[in-house]
């Protein structure tokens, strides 16, 4: 198939039931960058012999055309390179192997080199060079210091951060904070992406900010600078005519797009009783039935969110979550109080830690007036198995008192 990143591969499986086809993601594009469309033609054989079931991406049904050629960003990254006085930095997703390769194609007709910054960028474009996907060699790269020094006209700089990701290069370019790189007037900042569906707020922030900076900014409302890796509504139409499968599950989207991809597919006249819109966990059974193969509802299994953290996998519950939720938004307070095991004097403390609550250095005065808060309770004389929660309660109430604000408190009474 065709996509945004390289060798991206559908999958069709010859079952005793029948064909099973997965699209995987794809899109159509008769002249993309690789040289390597989707293999519409085996498709469309598989269509003519019969297949049970079509399983098609379903990201881009919103869009009711047929994606346009990466050739067409090609040729604003022509005119925008071609145009620029300054330094040229570009962002996209440093998967998109072809984009990045575009742009090193464009830069070398406009007689300027390459640098790349941001750790996946960095990655991506070493590991495509040794596989061959992109003709250059390492040495071929901007260094940093090459990046700032050379001649502005002869400088391109491909970056990650196309979706506004806080620590992404493009972003830290955009703050002024990236170690490396400092944007100046008549550079020329290009986002060669569109923001995905829940990335606005960054992808927005970072686009202002670029202004702030005072550089020239092309974005996906002003200009050609990006097409989808996901075929349109009509892409998606075409598939399901040539296949025209028994049966239909659209995939790879959320529960609107498969929703409308289900309804695209009763319009080219596939049985809508044939058509499977699910979700994790509902299975589908194909059994036969009067001589053929039928395609019903199966049991629905109980699948949930697997959290990983590190190499636990699953063992991270609510209970843990809420208590990160709670230090990263307020800290931890810890107190150490020492009392002799025979009379129950203290004989060492209140002594009061902090992390993630205040500066302890500068805020000797309200750490001194929690201790003390701590000692009013201990002259008190609590019994030892209540003390830790009298303790907990009297922190918690005077850190509400004083700053309006509840970090965690954690008591520790040692009996010495």
């Amino acid at each position: 198939t065709c996509h945004s990143f390289p060798d991206s591969v559908g999958v069709s499986v010859s079952t005793p039931a029948g064909r099973v086809i997965h699209t995987s993601d794809y899109k159509l594009d008769p002249t993309p960058n690789d040289n390597k469309p989707t293999e519409v033609d085996k498709l469309q054989r598989w269509g003519e012999e019969g297949v049970l079931l079509l399983m098609s991406d379903s990201t881009n049904v919103e869009e009711k055309n047929s994606t346009p050629s990466e050739k067409m960003v090609e040729k604003t990254l022509d005119a925008a390179i071609g145009a620029a006085q300054g330094r040229v930095i570009i962002t996209t997703f440093a998967s998109n192997v072809g984009r990045v390769k575009q742009v090193m194609n464009v830069a070398r007709r406009h007689g300027r080199r390459v640098g790349v910054t941001g750790r996946s960028m960095v990655n991506n474009v070493k590991t495509a060079i040794k596989l061959g996907y992109l003709d250059i060699t390492e040495s071929d790269l901007l260094s940093p210091s090459e990046m700032e020094t050379l001649p502005p006209s002869q400088v391109v700089i491909v970056a990650t951060g196309s979706q506004g990701e806080p620590t992404s290069a493009m972003v830290r370019m955009s703050m002024g904070e990236h170690r490396q790189i400092t944007l100046r007037e008549g550079d020329t900042v290009v986002l060669s992406a569109a923001p995905i569906p829940g990335n606005e707020e960054y992808f927005n922030r970072t686009v202002d900010n670029l202004f702030r900076q005072g550089v020239d900014v092309l974005y996906h409302e002003l200009g050609d600078v990006h097409v989808s890796g996901h075929g349109g509504q009509e892409d998606y139409r075409h598939i399901l005519e040539i296949v025209h499968p028994q049966h239909f599950i659209p995939v790879h989207g959320e529960y609107r797009h498969l929703v409308l991809h289900g309804r695209l597919a009763a319009n080219v006249e596939i049985d809508p009783d044939k058509i499977f819109v699910i979700e994790d966990g509902q299975t589908v059974e194909f059994l036969p039935e009067n001589g053929q193969v039928v395609g019903k509802l199966g049991y629905r299994l109980p699948v949930s969110q697997v959290l990983v953290d590190g190499s636990g996998v699953g063992d991270i519950g609510n209970i843990v979550l809420r208590d990160r939720r709670h230090l990263g938004q307020d800290g931890f307070i810890v107190c150490i109080v020492a009392l002799d095991e025979y009379d129950g004097e203290v004989i060492f403390g209140p002594e009061i830690i902090s992390r993630g609550f205040v500066y302890m250095r500068e805020n000797e005065d309200l750490i001194r007036r929690a201790e003390d808060a701590v000692e009013k309770v201990l002259k008190k004389q609590t019994p030892r198995r209540v003390l830790e929660g009298k303790v907990k309660d009297a922190l918690s109430t005077f850190c509400q008192r004083e700053l309006d604000r509840r970090p965690m408190v954690i008591p520790v009474v040692l009996e010495v």
